[in-house]
Parts: C-alpha cells; structure tokens; sequence
C-alpha cells in the first residue's frame, strides 16, 4: 500500500506540474493572444485605410475621364448632356454621374460655361442653371441651399426674373450671351454637369 501512495503522490505532482505548466502557458498566450489582437487591429486600420486611397483614385480617375469628354477649367470640369429633360431630371443625372448642373459663381465663370454651351451643344440653346426660388418665392438658392452672390438676370428687355411662382428654376441663353432666364421647372432643357476637381 505504501507504494501505491508513492504512485499516488507522484501522480499527483505531475498532475500538478502539468497543470502549473498549463496555466503558465496561459497566462503567456493570454500576452501573445492580446499582441496579436493589436496586430491585427492595425491590419485592419491599414486596409480600411488602402480602401479609402483606392476609392479616391477611382473617383479621381472617373473625374479625369469626364474631363476628356468634356472641358477643364481651373477648379473644375463641364460636361454637356444635350438631351433635353425637365429640371429635376438633369438635377438627378448629374448627381448620379458625380457632379452637379452648373452654377456659375463669377462672371467669368458664367462667359465660360456659356461659351463650352456654344461650342458643345449648339449656339441657340439654353441649359438649366443649379439655382431656384422653390421654397421661397423669388429668393434664388443654389444646390446647397446658399442664397446667390452672383446674378446674370437679364434685365434689360424683361427684367428677369419674371415668371412669379409658375417659374422656380432658371436658365442661362447663349442667344442672349449668357444671360439668365427664369422658367418652369417642367419645361426640357439641356444641361451641363459640373465636377470640382483639386
């Protein structure tokens, strides 16, 4: 009997070293575990990170082929669509290709887009411009919702605009050399997109 408790005990005290060597390696894998957890957080920040750049680079490579087709100016690309649509149409195409209908915020900006209108689309035409008075009755906003700090009205033969509440979106003629026209939102127009490029 006296053996078998020797067997017992030593049975025991590998039991325990076992055990001792078990929650050892634990406690260094709980450490590994925790390293590795970090590194693979980074992994993932870095990925996230390598999908953003992609998908910059893709936008940038979408806006340089719009350019192609269209025409580039300092801090932005015009793209004529010559199919006329009513002005929500336009609105939504553009904002489904990018960019947004035109706006001019200078006068140079304004003789520009008239004249790409002239050469793209023909010289007797006219395209919605990214403004209206919807919500209020002549307070004119952009898209953004900003009310306009610069105006073409033509105001010289019909003192635009004049079409009160049946005329709450706005065009610019290149018949009239780039003037602006109010007009019923329903009517079909051209239009030209817009795109900021940096």
């Amino acid at each position: 009997m006296h053996v078998s408790g020797v067997h017992l005990l030593f049975f025991l005290l590998l039991l325990g070293q076992s055990t001792f060597q078990q929650t050892s390696s634990k406690k260094k894998g709980g450490k590994k575990d925790a390293e590795n957890n970090a590194a693979i957080e980074e992994l993932k920040k870095q990925i996230d990170n390598i999908v953003l750049e992609l998908n910059l680079l893709k936008e940038q490579q979408a806006l340089q082929s719009v350019c192609l087709k269209g025409i580039k100016i300092i801090g932005k690309c015009f793209l004529a669509d010559a199919a006329k649509k009513i002005y929500h149409t336009a609105y939504d195409d553009c904002i489904a290709k990018g960019g947004t209908i035109s706006t001019p915020l200078t006068g140079e900006d304004n003789d520009q887009l008239a004249d790409y209108v002239r050469r793209s689309i023909g010289p007797e035409e006219h395209i919605w411009l990214g403004i209206n008075d919807m919500v209020t009755e002549g307070e004119w906003l952009d898209q953004a919702g900003t009310s306009l700090r610069f105006k073409n009205w033509e105001t010289d033969i019909t003192n635009q605009p004049d079409g009160g509440r049946s005329h709450n979106c706005a065009i610019l003629s290149t018949t009239a050399n780039g003037k602006w026209f109010d007009e019923s939102c329903r009517a079909e127009k051209a239009s030209v997109c817009e795109f900021n490029i940096v």
